[in-house]
C-alpha cells in the first residue's frame, strides 16, 4: 500500500499540524511515514505545501511526483488548485470553501469553485461554520482533517490519539475542541 497526500494551504492555517497529527496517526497504525520539509512562505498569509508519504513498506523519497497523489487536503481553494497537476487519476481533492484573500488579485471564488466542481472527485467542506460550531475558528484544520480522515489509511482512533497526544501541552479543553473538530469534518 503507498498513500501520497499533499497539503497545501496559507501560513497560519495549521497546515503543519494537520501534517503531524497525519504522520503520528499513521505511525500508531505501524505503518511507514516521510513528509517533506514546507515549501514556500510558511508565514502567515504565504503559500504553504507540504508531501506527506504513507506506506506498509520502506519509502524512499519523500517528494510526491506529478500525477501520484492519492490525495490533496488544502485548507484554502485557491491553493488546492495550485497542485493539481500532482493528483492521480482517481485521486481526490479536499478544500475547504471558505477563500483567504492574502492576495490583492485574489481570483472570484465562484470561477475556483467551478474548477473543483469539475474534478471526478471533491469534496468542499464549510469548515469555518464547523471549527465554530466545535467552539474555535482555530480548529478549521481539524475540521478538514476530519473530513479527509473518511478517505485516509489511518485510523480515525489513531488520528484522535494524535490529536490527543499533539495538543496535550495546550490543556484538556484544546484537546477537547480539537476533536470535537475532527469529528465534525468526519460527520458532515
Amino acid at each position: 500500500m503507498k498513500y501520497d497526500v499533499i497539503l497545501s494551504g496559507v501560513g497560519g492555517q495549521g497546515v503543519l499540524s494537520v501534517g503531524a497529527v497525519v504522520a503520528l496517526g499513521a505511525m500508531k497504525d505501524g505503518l511507514e511515514v516521510k513528509q517533506s520539509e514546507v515549501h514556500g512562505m510558511a508565514q502567515r498569509g504565504g503559500a504553504v505545501v507540504a508531501h506527506l508519504r504513507i506506506s506498509d513498506k520502506p519509502i524512499a523519497s519523500d517528494l510526491i511526483g506529478r500525477g501520484t497523489a492519492s490525495v490533496i487536503l488544502s485548507m484554502e481553494p485557491l491553493e488546492s488548485l495550485r497542485y493539481l497537476d500532482y493528483l492521480a487519476d482517481g485521486g481526490i481533492l479536499i478544500t475547504s470553501s471558505e477563500p483567504l484573500r492574502n492576495i490583492p488579485d485574489y481570483p472570484d471564488i465562484e470561477v475556483i469553485l467551478s474548477r473543483i466542481e469539475a474534478l471526478p472527485r471533491y469534496r468542499v467542506v464549510e469548515a469555518s461554520a464547523l471549527a465554530k460550531e466545535a467552539g474555535s475558528s482555530k480548529t478549521k484544520n481539524m475540521v478538514m482533517l476530519g473530513a479527509a480522515s473518511l478517505h485516509l489509511p489511518v485510523k480515525p482512533e489513531s488520528l484522535r490519539d494524535a490529536i490527543r497526544e499533539i495538543f496535550t501541552v495546550k490543556g484538556e479543553k484544546i484537546v477537547d475542541i480539537n476533536l470535537k473538530a475532527f469529528n465534525l469534518g468526519r460527520e458532515k
